[in-house]
Order: structure tokens, then C-alpha cells, then sequence
């Protein structure tokens, strides 16, 4: 990539702020649209222009399409730290620069909020009936042996089960775990996984609130982490794997149960759904750049749409990548 069509690219004002937006998560083109106040066909020159230059890339999501900034190590950019490092610097200097983009994240802010309050909104109605709705997508009874089998015989140390749901995999799980704590960030779900986890003693499981986005664990708490059926919903997936990567103990391990990528929109609306599954190069580079070591998913075609199976494993300081 020619070094003239980097700088063409950053000399618009509008690309700088998308550029700043990306600086710390993927969004959804409408999201970034939203965010700057500007339509939708606008903010797509723009992008155009970005990706064009090698500066961010896009991936389609059913009609969605997600974009994010491209990486060092995998795009045409080495500079790209750089020119985000020189951002972040220019609005410290530019007080009109550091007013908009500020505007900005607290617009994308509202934005996320309110579909987070939508799904939230979601899960208290649906609470009671949670683990019936999964069954309309896949077999529950393939999916837990699948990942029993996945995760081997050995004992599972201190698991933490991120978006505990009805407290399902906790159950399951409990005997082959040292300490349990499952955790949902929805009150209601919270109240159906205490009644469903009620037999096992309280020095063994603890039903927590929290946000797998900002986990109120401290680093290195947990030997195995696992997610079932639930990276879905997040925004940005990504930053809840960094959380999980903070929180995994080095050598200790994630497990991940979810759709496999699918083109069912509806999902979105009537579910709550903020990705439509995950492809597996999508998940593995997810799981890279989080500090885990993955393994090739485990596929099944059971259900209306498919269900993976991802275990990885995180890596020690002297391996690790990422800052």
C-alpha cells in the first residue's frame, strides 16, 4: 500500500473520526453512521476510502455489515498503532477534535445502551422459558455431550460460566469442578439459575451479576471459562474475550458454544441477537488476538443452523502476543 493513498485517506475529517471510533472496537457500518449523525450512503464512501487504503477492513454479516481496524500483523499497514497513537495525541493538542470524537463515543454509547436495554428487556421475559427456546435451534442433549467430550475427563478446576442463562452448565459441570461461579448479567435469568442450582452447596457454586464485558473477577481467577450460546448476544465480542483472556489463569482454558455462521436475520429482532453466529477463521483470529491458543472448532449440524465448538487454551506470558 502506497503511502500517498494512506495519507489521502486521513485527510477528511470525518475519516479521522471514524478512524478514532475504531480505534478501540469493530462496529456495524450503521452503528458508525448513527454515531457521526451523517446517512448511511455517506459514511460507506468513507469507509470505502478507508478500506481501499488499508486501514480498516469490512466483513458482511447477513445484510449487516461489520468493520473494524485493520491489524498490524495481518494487513498492508504496519502504521496503523502508529497513526491510531497519533489520533489519540492530536485530541489532547486539538480541543475541537477531542470535542467531537468525544461526542461520538457518547452518541455510540447511547446507541449500545439501548440495545442492551432491549435485550435485557428480552431475557427478563423470556427467563423461564430460556432453555425451551435454545432446543428450537439445536439438540441441548449432542450439544453438552460435544463439549463434555470436548473438554476431556480431567477435572475443570475454578469455572467460571459467563452468561449462566438458567444455570444449565453449571449444573452440569458441577462435579467435575473444584468452585463454580455463573454468572448473568440479568436479574431475572440470575433468580431461575439459583432456584435450578439450589441442591449444590453454597461453598461450591456462587451466582453472581456481571457484565461479561467488565468481569468483577481479578486476573488469573479461573482455570476454565466457558460462554454457551452467548457471545452472540455481545456488541463486541472481542472485548469480552480480552475480559475472559484477564481473567483465565495462563495455561487454563475458554470454551466456546455457539451458532455457527447463518444468514437468519430474524434472529436479530426476535431474539435479541446482536451477531449472526461465528465462522471458524472468524473465532480462531477472535481467540488469537484475546491471548488464547485455539484449537480446531468441533461442528454440529444437528439443528436448523449449525452449533461449534471451540476450546483454547490461554497462553503463558512467554508465549503471549498481546498487550
Amino acid at each position: 500500500m502506497k503511502t500517498d493513498a494512506i495519507f489521502r485517506a486521513l485527510a477528511d475529517p470525518t475519516r479521522l473520526r471514524i478512524m478514532r471510533l475504531l480505534g478501540s472496537m469493530e462496529l456495524a457500518v450503521g452503528e458508525v453512521a448513527q454515531a457521526l449523525g451523517q446517512s448511511q450512503p455517506r459514511v460507506s464512501r468513507h469507509i470505502g476510502i478507508l478500506c481501499d487504503a488499508g486501514l480498516a477492513e469490512r466483513r458482511r454479516e447477513g445484510s449487516w455489515i461489520f468493520l473494524r481496524a485493520t491489524s498490524d500483523e495481518k494487513g498492508a499497514v504496519p502504521v496503523r498503532s502508529d497513526i491510531a497513537r497519533l489520533l489519540a495525541r492530536s485530541e489532547t493538542l486539538d480541543p475541537a477534535f477531542h470535542e467531537q470524537c468525544e461526542a461520538d463515543r457518547a452518541k455510540l454509547a447511547e446507541i449500545r445502551a439501548a440495545r442492551e436495554a432491549q435485550a435485557q428487556e428480552y431475557f427478563a421475559n423470556h427467563a423461564h422459558d430460556w432453555d425451551e427456546l435454545r432446543r428450537l435451534h439445536s439438540s441441548d442433549e449432542q450439544i453438552e455431550q460435544a463439549l463434555a467430550d470436548a473438554l476431556g475427563g480431567g477435572r475443570l478446576g475454578r469455572l467460571l460460566d459467563i452468561g449462566t442463562g438458567t444455570g444449565r452448565m453449571a449444573e452440569l459441570f458441577a462435579e467435575r469442578a473444584d468452585h463454580i461461579v455463573a454468572l448473568d448479567k440479568s436479574l431475572a435469568m440470575l433468580r431461575v439459575a439459583r432456584a435450578k442450582l439450589q441442591h449444590i452447596s453454597a461453598d461450591r457454586v456462587e451466582v453472581v451479576q456481571g457484565d461479561f464485558t467488565s468481569l468483577p473477577f481479578a486476573p488469573d481467577s479461573f482455570d476454565t471459562v466457558l460462554f454457551h450460546q452467548v457471545l452472540h448476544f455481545a456488541n463486541s465480542p472481542a472485548a469480552a474475550l480480552y475480559e475472559a483472556a484477564r481473567v483465565t489463569t495462563p495455561g487454563g482454558r475458554i470454551a466456546i458454544v455457539d451458532f455457527d455462521a447463518h444468514q437468519h436475520e430474524e434472529l436479530r429482532e426476535k431474539h435479541a441477537h446482536a451477531r449472526l453466529g461465528f465462522a471458524e477463521e472468524q473465532m480462531l483470529d477472535l481467540l488469537d488476538d484475546a491471548g488464547f491458543e485455539p484449537q480446531p472448532s468441533v461442528s454440529l449440524d444437528d439443528g436448523e443452523i449449525g452449533i461449534r465448538i471451540w476450546i483454547a487454551r490461554r497462553r503463558r506470558a512467554a508465549e503471549r502476543t498481546f498487550g
